[in-house]
């Protein structure tokens, strides 16, 4: 505040220390804090500058005390510390940020006790001094870890992390904040990415982390259904509209009022629905196939497409107008395989999931299997690897996925990015290795009791070790 306020005072009251408040340079003691020195005043009431805000001393109380004022200065470790002192006095190495004083008696020999009063009260400054930088300090660090948590949250919490999408990746961040930034807003969406990269999730996520939230979600799969039953599903009909209308029926549109609708492959419908639906994007209302009232349309539009709809375009299979009107706002959903590092984050969680469903205890994958994990393309993308951990939890009967557990698409030699096919001596070494690192990982790192577990002798998994290269002090688990 630039202004220098009572932080505690013996024999005042709460009123009176509220009264005392001073401006830098601004009587004794806000020239003690803006020059850094001490003063000493031998009698109150004959130096003009005492102010006495507080108003607690009587013109015959000042005529006898005498005031000593001396700085607390803090030492600063760097210059961003004394950006908001730039008008206060100091060093290259301290700051004044405060004072303390008190009030004597005066006698005779005042000039003798006031030296004496001035080192003492010296001593005291600094260690106050030493005891506020200390408490700036750890201050600084609880507000440097608050924003470090709480930044930690908003990327861990449902709403960065789009509720059930897994993924740490770069490019699965760019996706959070794409969507982060566009959820709680009325923007058509448009998802776009192969298929299996999790459209539908993003799509719901955007539902439940906007206002829209306590408002339906609905979803349509445009390219399951033939364009007559897909006009009469987004926009109802009246009855006697068609063969076989024999009620009215409320379409998604109208069932999604308030909410949020989802239009999965849109760019498999019709020219013929395209139009109908370019007119209730533009204008937010609508006609039942066989209807004359014109019905309001208050919804939330979400698309998704695995299509490349600027060819579609070019081809003339998909409105150009339809398109400018979609593609507001893009999202691209990258491929599993252009983000490899959250395939084993994902089999992990997959894991954990199929586990309980099936009432499995399985503890761990092994890390043969995480390298075919890894190295394959998965052409089906998350919804692929999904269905490969379910079916490798299924056929597990012991604690670990190994390699044998996985489908055979992903240990062919077509599928797996690697120039030579493994050797029996590779297959083998690969094996041993597996098997060691196993056992050091179950008996924490300890070579002896790994020996013992896989019923063979310390010099020989000692050489083993040595030979895989392999260090057991990262399977030691920190207390």
């Amino acid at each position: 505040t630039r202004e220098l306020e009572i932080e505690v005072a013996c024999g005042i009251t709460a009123t009176a220390q509220k009264k005392g408040k001073y401006k830098l340079g601004e009587g004794i003691t806000g020239r003690v804090v803006s020059t850094g020195e001490p003063v000493i005043v031998p009698r109150i009431g004959e130096e003009p500058l005492f102010l006495n805000r507080t108003g607690i001393r009587s013109n015959e109380e000042k005529k006898k005390s005498s005031f000593i004022c001396v700085p607390i200065k803090v030492t600063f470790e760097n210059s961003e510390q004394k950006v908001f002192t730039q008008d206060i006095h100091s060093q290259p190495d301290n700051l004044s940020i405060g004072a303390l004083s008190v009030d004597r008696y005066y006698e005779k020999e005042f000039g003798l006790q006031s030296e004496q009063d001035l080192r003492f009260l010296t001593i005291v400054s600094a260690l106050i001094a030493q005891a506020v930088h200390r408490v700036q300090v750890i201050n600084r660090e609880k507000e440097a870890l608050q924003q470090e948590n709480q930044r930690l949250r908003r990327e861990l919490s449902a709403k960065n992390r789009l509720n059930d999408i897994i993924g740490n990746s770069s490019r699965m961040q760019e996706v959070f904040e794409m969507a982060h930034r566009v959820a709680d807003s009325n923007a058509t969406v448009l998802l776009r990415g192969e298929s299996g990269t999790g459209k539908s999730l993003v799509a719901k996520a955007l539902h439940h982390n906007s206002r829209r939230a306590d408002k339906p979600f609905l979803v349509v799969n445009c390219s399951a259904l033939p364009e007559n039953l897909l006009e009469s599903e987004l926009f109802g009909h009246e009855r006697g509209a068609f063969t076989g209308a024999e009620q009215r029926k409320k379409g998604r549109f109208e069932q999604a009022e308030g909410g949020t609708l989802f239009l999965d492959e849109i760019g498999e419908i019709s020219t013929t629905v395209q139009i109908k639906l370019l007119n209730v994007i533009q204008e937010r209302c609508f006609q039942r196939l066989g209807g004359t009232e014109i019905i309001k349309a208050d919804i939330r539009l979400v698309a998704a497409t695995n299509r490349n709809l600027e060819e579609a375009v070019l081809e003339g299979v998909f409105r150009e107008d339809l398109y400018y009107r979609l593609n507001v706002f893009p999202v691209h959903l990258p491929p599993l395989r252009e983000r490899r590092t959250d395939i084993l984050l994902l089999a992990e969680y997959f894991l954990e999931q199929f586990c309980k469903e099936n009432n499995k205890r399985i503890e761990r994958i092994s890390t043969t299997a995480i390298d075919l994990l890894i190295k394959y393309h998965w052409p089906g993308n998350v919804r692929e690897l999904q269905n490969c951990m379910e079916r490798a939890v299924l056929i597990c009967d012991s604690n670990t996925i190994s390699s044998v557990h996985l489908p055979p698409t992903l240990q062919s030699s077509e599928t797996v990015s690697t120039d030579s096919p493994l050797s029996l001596a590779g297959a083998v070494e690969s094996f041993e290795r597996e098997l060691i690192i196993d056992a050091l990982k179950h008996t924490n790192g300890n070579q002896t009791k790994a020996a013992a577990r896989l019923e063979t002798s310390l010099r020989i998994i000692n050489y083993k070790i040595h030979n895989y290269g392999i260090d057991p002090k990262q399977f030691k688990v920190k207390s």
